[in-house]
């Protein structure tokens, strides 16, 4: 029992997805907004034509139905309440950035639409959109949602309305999770098998779609928290929006291998008798992408390169920087191939209806994404450091005036440090910031100089009640993590954290700032470790992504003259690996078992999912002719053990 135990820690020890299992909310009251902070907001609406009607118009152009209700999770916990974001309506409240009130009140335009003849879309079950388009037989299904749960609520309200058609085909856009995730409610494997549903995906997507949040899982997961406000509460001092759509939906999640590529940087396929030629976009907003057009309906889908925000260079909850050239790039090529377009939808937010609005709609992003890169590079050729350029850099009135590319989802500040990382990396040149000591160590040593802890906190004070929240933020940051136990600096922090969060325009940046007020004040979430929902996906995930994620798990230190070697065999897949520790790095190569290895492990694929994912019975394991050990248990605990299990959380603003 101890040895399955093990084997058990080592299977869950590289925590695998950004997913979540159950999370505890975060109580405690966040403040109201100073008169500081409402001065700025108000000072923002003067800027900006905030009731110009057509923007409204077009996220309720093509209306069928509103859902009510709430989706939830075979145990019953709540993914979506369709009444959560009611109170977005009217004027905006002192606590939210009135341009973001805008935008939020956009995105909860929610229910079923028709885009145009043959094609609707279901908004707010989920943060993307799922996209129907008429075939001869049955529903093509366009980015079928997060997770099970909403998916299948979405495709049975659209159902409801428009008739109740088979499944006929699927195209996923891209690989990020919340365009793939929920295939399983919408049909199976079998019923893919049997029907010979065309799967079509872009070039790369299933290896892209199975690794991104393989080896960062953990460090991920908890960011994307913050990036998404999980743990929010739904009001105007919480979360309002998240830029591409309401919020996230966190069920169970699976994915569905395409058996029909898009390879070709266009690529013409008749799909259930609907004529679509894509194009392949790796690169850019997702390392596997792809758009397409329905010359027939002149409908042209700009996936996720194309939504109503300024989009993510580099997003806050950790990913690869993308290529902002490049992308711009695409959007020139996008001019061309929807120049005969009526209609431009895409994976989130609303569409753009008629020729000059769509070709507006699609230079104005093109230029944002060149703009910031080219005055990001010459910048930094000059000399300047990303901190500094992200205060320089202001777009023209031409783009900064254009709400479909206002900075709700990606922020300016951020895509230019974004770029400036593509290029030169983490470090601005300045040889001050290529050793510095880490923020507990600073921190005390500001404390030391300022004369105190008290000195600091009082001149953060100051700062807060000018308004320069900025640099309370920067000073109340250090005696937080030089005295953790501060309750007057982790009180102010979180106060500073709230203002900075009602003044944000970017939704993104509001939650974070919020999460990280709650956080202050109530302690990071506690979450169960179960990771049963993703067994799905799991499942189409190769075998050697784990181990490159068990690898990344070593202690070095600790595996620093070891010579382990374990032979790991999936009869069911026919795989087998062998893994051994040289120089303290774990290595792994898909061979024959070695006959010099210390242990040999033997299971079924869905046995090491489920270990992996925590939902396995220990005792009906061990018991069971699926899972054996041949060779040395006591080697094999000895191996075990050099592995770090990444806790279910870690604080963020503390240390």
């Amino acid at each position: 029992m101890k040895t399955l135990s093990k084997i058990v820690i080592c299977l869950v020890l590289t925590g695998i997805l950004t997913g979540c299992g159950k999370d505890s909310g975060s109580g405690g009251k966040a403040g109201d907004a100073t008169t500081a902070t409402i001065k700025v907001n108000e000072d923002f609406a003067k800027s900006l034509d905030l009731n110009n009607p057509q923007y409204l118009e077009d996220a309720k152009r093509g209306f069928i139905a509103r859902p009510s209700g709430k989706i939830t999770t075979a145990t019953g916990d709540v993914l979506i309440d369709f009444d959560d974001f009611n109170f977005v309506e009217g004027k905006a409240p002192p606590t939210v950035n009135p341009s973001l009130w805008r935008h939020a009140n956009l995105n909860a335009q929610i229910g079923l639409f028709k885009v145009t003849e043959g094609i609707y879309q279901v908004r707010g079950f989920d943060i993307a959109n799922m996209t129907l388009i008429e075939g001869s037989s049955g529903w093509i299904v366009v980015d079928p949602l997060s997770c099970k749960e909403t998916s299948e609520a979405a495709i049975a309200f659209a159902r409801k309305h428009l008739g109740n058609k088979p499944v006929s085909a699927i195209i996923f856009t891209h690989s990020h999770i919340d365009h793939f995730g929920g295939v399983f409610g919408i049909t199976s494997i079998q019923d893919v098998a049997e029907r010979k549903i065309p799967v079509v995906a872009p070039d790369g997507f299933l290896e892209e779609a199975t690794s991104e949040n393989i080896m960062a899982g953990p460090a991920m997961r908890r960011r994307s928290m913050y990036q998404f406000g999980k743990n929010l509460e739904r009001s105007t001092k919480g979360l309002v929006d998240a830029g591409i759509g309401k919020s996230m939906a966190y069920g169970t999640i699976g994915i569905l291998a395409p058996n029909q590529i898009v390879t070709r940087a266009k690529q013409e396929l008749i799909i259930d008798g609907v004529r679509f030629i894509f194009y392949n976009v790796p690169g850019s907003e997702a390392p596997a992408e792809m758009t397409f057009i329905i010359p027939d309906k002149k409908a042209y889908c700009g996936a996720e390169i194309l939504v109503q925000t300024m989009h993510n260079i580099l997003t806050p909850r950790g990913a690869k920087v993308r290529n902002a050239l490049r992308w711009s790039n695409y959007l020139d090529q996008a001019l061309e191939q929807a120049a005969d377009a009526e209609v431009c939808f895409g994976t989130h937010n609303h569409p753009v209806w008629g020729r000059a609005h769509i070709t507006e709609f699609i230079t104005k992003h093109r230029d944002v994404y060149r703009y910031t890169h080219d005055q990001t590079v010459r910048l930094f050729n000059a000399g300047y450091t990303p901190q500094e350029i992200a205060d320089m850099i202001k777009l023209p009135e031409s783009l900064e005036s254009y709400f479909g590319c206002r900075g709700y989802y990606g922020d300016l500040r951020h895509n230019v440090k974004a770029v400036y990382q593509f290029y030169l990396g983490f470090y601005d040149g300045n040889p001050a910031n290529l050793n510095p000591l880490p923020p507990s160590e600073s921190g005390k040593r500001y404390l030391e100089l300022a004369g105190g802890a008290d000195k600091v906190i009082g001149a953060a004070q100051a700062a807060f009640d000018k308004g320069d929240y900025r640099w309370s933020v920067e000073l109340l940051n250090h005696v937080v993590f030089a005295q953790p136990d501060n309750t007057n600096a982790i009180t102010l922090l979180a106060r500073t954290y709230d203002q900075m969060g009602y003044m944000s325009e970017s939704a993104v940046w509001r939650n974070i700032y919020l999460t990280a007020a709650s956080e202050l004040r109530n302690g990071p979430p506690k979450r169960e470790s179960d990771r049963s929902y993703a067994i799905d996906m799991l499942m189409q995930t190769p075998i050697e992504s784990f181990l490159d994620a068990m690898a990344a798990a070593l202690n070095g230190p600790a595996a620093e003259g070891k010579d382990f070697k374990v032979n790991l065999v999936i009869p069911d897949a026919q795989e087998s690996f062998v893994l051994w520790i040289e120089n303290a790095v774990l290595h792994h190569r898909k061979t024959a078992p070695a006959p010099d290895a210390n242990v040999t492990i033997t299971m079924k694929k869905n046995v090491f999912i489920k270990l992996l994912t925590d939902s396995a019975d220990i005792k009906d394991t061990l018991l069971s002719s699926d899972f054996k050990i041949t060779g040395s248990r006591i080697d094999l605990i000895r191996f075990l053990t050099l592995f770090d299990k990444p806790p279910v959380s870690f604080a963020v603003v503390t240390p």
